[in-house]
């Protein structure tokens, strides 16, 4: 089983009392804005994307991490790898994702847990690249993947909901791990 700690962070695999917690995330509109269409998810939906991260865990060996706050236990949300099957241009590509619930906002919690994640994709699953896709006006978003020392490579259009996207990457024999 793997499992990354940071100084604040476990950064796990899914747990079956993990669902309840992250239906939450997922149901808060102002987590969601920047995810898709905006939609929030509810707990069957929760639930389906739940075992398909776990599902990609043993296809690819690389996945979603539940982040775990050390102090509390408290699910803060994921981060992690995928590959972006939605957007067929990046299908080929390991892509680095996060979404904390809004308490966990403004506290650095996104940046240490991707960071975590970069390390792993290079140490221990040998990536030599890594991007990341988010929606043009995410601030939050944008700020992590500056932090990370990502370059961004080219604008483009969500296929399903037409939203426009930035992408965004890091050759990881640069990373400053």
């Amino acid at each position: 089983m793997i499992e990354i700690r940071t100084p604040r962070l476990l950064l796990r695999r899914w747990r079956d009392d993990d669902l309840a917690p992250m239906a939450d995330i997922n149901g808060d509109p102002r987590v969601m804005r920047w995810v898709d269409d905006g939609s929030v998810r509810d707990l069957e939906d929760t639930a389906e994307a739940i075992e398909r991260w776990e599902e990609e865990w043993d296809e690819e060996g690389f996945g979603l991490f539940a982040v775990e706050l050390l102090a509390s236990g408290e699910l803060a949300g994921f981060t992690g790898l995928s590959v972006p099957d939605f957007l067929p241009e990046a299908s080929a590509e390991a892509a680095i994702s996060w979404r904390l619930g809004a308490p966990f906002w403004g506290q650095g919690y996104g940046s240490e847990a991707a960071h975590a994640t970069l390390e792993f994709a290079l140490q221990d699953r040998g990536l030599g690249r890594v991007i990341s896709i988010s929606r043009v006006g995410d601030e939050a978003s944008a700020n992590v993947i500056r932090k990370l020392g990502m370059a961004p490579e080219r604008e483009t259009v969500h296929p399903v909901y037409g939203v426009p996207l930035l992408v965004h990457a890091i050759d990881l024999s640069e990373f400053d791990a």
